[in-house]
């Protein structure tokens, strides 16, 4: 039976992710193993996690906010070098149904007994009022007599797509070994889509209809949008937002649809100014500014974890020990690859 890892990335949001780990624990295909991510929270998450004391569960602690980019690129290394067959990555702000990752399972048994080759799969996100979000983009390639394949999968309950979120993502562990992992210098807004998007050139994703999530604090968020942005905090981050999404098009799109791009956000920066938005005009003009000489270069799931230039910890509760899923013998242990000053034991 395949391993599968749940790894789940957190920042100052301990109610959230004692929800979402409570779900992941329990569902019917349970997980062989469970990592946290903590991306250097202040908010007491750690000892939340501690306390908890599920099985099978690993908590890294970050020493330093690394963004989303960072802390997603960390769990799939992890994980992969743990030797997991499939990762089920997710925010903490996700809560999944009892048998969301069961239907994830069955739905990759169905496409495996087809022969149809997948990048990764993928639950359907909703908010608590049952409306869904983060929808993923329709797959569309074109079969030999140039007709979109996607209905071909329809009766099986899933969908192929291409670009999609970390919203609960099964991901096989051949497409990490063939693709790499998500780019840490991204920081945050876009990692995701990159990162789908790479897969996926050489087989689609699929949403799979019966796994379902909910995703919590969506209601009423809508899409990132400076101009209406109020938190000081997000107002900085859309300097990586503009500058991510400038790169994934020059990698992935068309010139056309460069330009178009660039045209926007000048037009941006000007309604910004117009508006007496100088901060924020400043904001988009850095963006752009760094966009020019952007070019990061993927890792591989198998690199080192000093490459994230950040100390990890792995953090226990005293005196609990238990013994997690020994690595693949072909691969190198986890302990061997965080900061030698630091102990490391399984929780």
């Amino acid at each position: 039976m395949s391993h599968i890892y749940a790894v789940v990335l957190t920042y100052n949001r301990k109610d959230l992710l004692k929800r979402c780990l409570e779900a992941v624990s329990t569902q019917t295909r349970p997980c062989d193993g469970i990592i946290v991510i903590d991306n250097a929270s202040s908010d007491g998450s750690e000892q939340m996690v501690l306390d908890l004391a599920l099985p099978h569960l690993e908590l890294y602690v970050l020493s330093q906010n690394v963004g989303a980019s960072g802390g997603f690129n960390a769990g799939f290394r992890i994980a992969y070098q743990r030797g997991a067959d499939f990762i089920w990555m997710m925010d903490d702000d996700v809560i999944p149904s009892p048998d969301a990752l069961q239907r994830l399972v069955e739905a990759d048994e169905l496409l495996a007994a087809r022969d149809i080759k997948r990048s990764f799969l993928l639950s359907g996100a909703y908010t608590q009022d049952g409306l869904v979000n983060n929808s993923p983009a329709l797959d569309q390639r074109r079969n030999r007599i140039d007709y979109e394949c996607w209905p071909a999968t329809v009766e099986l309950g899933v969908m192929p797509v291409s670009r999609a979120t970390f919203v609960s993502i099964l991901v096989p562990r051949v497409t990490l070994t063939e693709h790499g992992v998500p780019i840490s210098s991204m920081f945050i807004w876009g990692e995701d889509t990159e990162f789908t998007l790479r897969v996926t050139r050489d087989a689609p994703g699929y949403l799979v209809g019966a796994s379902k999530v909910l995703h919590l604090r969506q209601e009423g968020g809508g899409a990132i949008n400076i101009r209406t942005e109020k938190s000081p905090a997000r107002i900085r981050y859309h300097r990586h937002f503009v500058r991510n999404e400038l790169f994934i098009t020059r990698r992935y799109a068309s010139r056309r649809r460069l330009l178009k791009i660039l045209a926007y956000r000048l037009w941006g920066i000007g309604k910004l100014l117009f508006a007496g938005e100088f901060y924020k005009a400043r904001v988009i003009l850095a963006g752009l500014l760094e966009a020019l000489a952007f070019a990061p270069r993927v890792e591989p799931a198998d690199a080192p974890l000093e490459t994230l230039r950040v100390q990890v910890r792995q953090a226990v509760q005293p005196g609990f020990e238990l013994t997690a899923p020994a690595p693949a013998e072909d691969l190198q242990p986890v302990s061997s690859l965080l900061q030698p000053e630091m102990m490391v034991r399984s929780i």
